[in-house]
């Protein structure tokens, strides 16, 4: 006689919780092809339940094929082929260190959460089941708007909302515009540069080179046979460097030379300290060669994945006509909040509080590293913008020794010469990259006196 032990489980009926026990039985060999099951009421009373219980189980058994029914003889278990249990494999985690570009930021301290949720109720009053309905594809008109208005303030751009395309975060992005552009293209991506972008492009199916740099940006006679150049002229990562105009013109010739665009990659662009944002290509641009991209997961968090891209109007047009069918990724309760947080001025006035915020940590964080026992051998290199710096320091050991050094004293932090596809030019050895944004002063002055006193 079958004798399981039946647990009332929230949300799970007891007949459910009995198919399970048999099915388990019958799948681990327990019970044996052919094997003759109790009947309904016998079942029922050894187990003390009711027999509309035994029946809901059977019944689920019977649907499923994992017994059969003869006809006033009983119930027999199903020769079910029995799969070899495969061990269940360690995974292994990468030691190495987050990327600090894609580090949470500030923390949940600093997130506007009273006067988003105020917003959110207001949607949600003010639309009600229109937020259930179908909505463009291209993203609702009011945030689109709400963005062409921020990028006229802001950035000095003059966009029209109807060649803005949201989507759920730059890599979705990303992967529409190599189905947009074609997969017959070259890529060119900045070298150093920041990983991901490789390997979104890689598993797209395109081909990625590199772009190498100079102090002044991609070198535009070193894009020889690419099609597409993915570049972040107004804050590279990791260098920190900014493009001079000069440099930025000489890539819109390049472009405008042949069928060519420049993916204008904006992130983090928002948090310059001492100085007005550079203008972006996308400005400087009257050909319709530059694809302006930026996202709001840096300025607000990480999980509110809402990104987006100004399109040229000729691949608009196109977008619409080839890829028109795709539905927008952002759901419009996160897009009219979002909206309404940008048209009332609340995201102008999050930027300013957070540029605050930043810029005294990072006066800490500098101050705390002038102080140390070894200051002597440390350089800050630094552009008063985004959320990181390089530090130089004086050193025969190597990198990758370099940074096991910091991690161990509780820092992890990635080198320089790690965001190279090429070959490190020795001026760019042993330099880190420091993403005060996500270091706590205290911490950063306990692991300065373990390295200190570390042989």
């Amino acid at each position: 006689m079958l004798t399981y032990e039946l647990k009332k489980s929230p949300g799970v009926p007891l007949y459910e919780a009995l198919y399970r026990c048999i099915r388990s039985d019958i799948l681990s060999g327990a019970l044996k092809p052919g094997e003759k099951l109790p009947s309904k009421r016998a079942l029922a009373q050894n187990l003390e339940v009711s027999k509309i219980t035994v029946e809901g189980a059977y019944g689920q058994l019977l649907a499923e094929g994992y017994i059969r029914a003869q006809e006033k003889v009983g119930y027999f278990v199903e020769n079910i082929p029995q799969s070899p249990q495969r061990p269940v494999e360690k995974i292994e985690t990468s030691s190495q260190p987050e990327d600090p570009a894609g580090q949470n930021l500030g923390g949940p301290e600093r997130f506007p959460f009273s006067v988003w949720s105020r917003l959110q109720r207001e949607v949600m009053l003010d639309y009600g089941e229109k937020l259930l309905l179908p909505m463009p594809n291209q993203g609702i008109r009011e945030l689109r708007c709400a963005i062409a208005s921020h990028l006229a303030g802001f950035r000095g751009m003059h966009v029209d909302p109807e060649n803005i395309l949201v989507g759920a975060g730059t890599d979705f992005l990303y992967n529409l515009l190599i189905q947009l552009l074609g997969r017959n293209r070259t890529y060119a991506v900045e070298d150093p540069g920041y990983g991901k972008i490789r390997r979104i492009y890689a598993a797209g199916g395109v081909r990625c080179v590199s772009a190498p740099m100079d102090p002044s940006g991609v070198r535009p006679e070193c894009l020889e046979g690419a099609d597409v150049l993915h570049i972040s002229p107004s804050h590279h990562f990791p260098t920190g460097l900014v493009t001079p105009v000069q440099r930025r013109q000489e890539l819109l010739r390049w472009a405008e030379a042949g069928e060519r665009y420049i993916i204008e990659d904006d992130y983090d662009s928002e948090f310059r300290f001492d100085a007005h944002p550079m203008p972006t290509m996308q400005s400087l641009d009257h050909r319709g060669r530059v694809i302006y991209m930026n996202t709001f997961s840096k300025t607000l968090a990480p999980s509110i994945r809402i990104s987006y891209m100004v399109l040229p109007p000729e691949l608009m047009a196109s977008y619409r006509e080839r890829l028109g069918f795709y539905t927008c990724t952002v759901s419009s309760f996160e897009q009219y909040t979002l909206a309404r947080f940008l048209s009332r001025g609340h995201f102008e006035k999050h930027i300013n509080r957070m540029r605050k915020f930043y810029k005294q940590r990072r006066n800490r964080v500098v101050a705390a590293l002038n102080g140390c026992a070894f200051a002597e051998k440390l350089r800050i290199r630094e552009e008063d913008a985004g959320l990181h710096f390089l530090l130089k320091v004086d050193t025969d050991l190597s990198d990758e020794a370099l940074t096991t050094l910091f991690a161990g004293a509780g820092i992890p932090l990635r080198a320089l010469s790690s965001y190279y596809q090429g070959e490190v030019p020795p001026e760019d050895r042993h330099q880190l990259v420091v993403n005060y944004a996500a270091l706590r002063e205290e911490t950063l002055e306990q692991a300065l006196k373990k390295i200190e006193k570390t042989p």
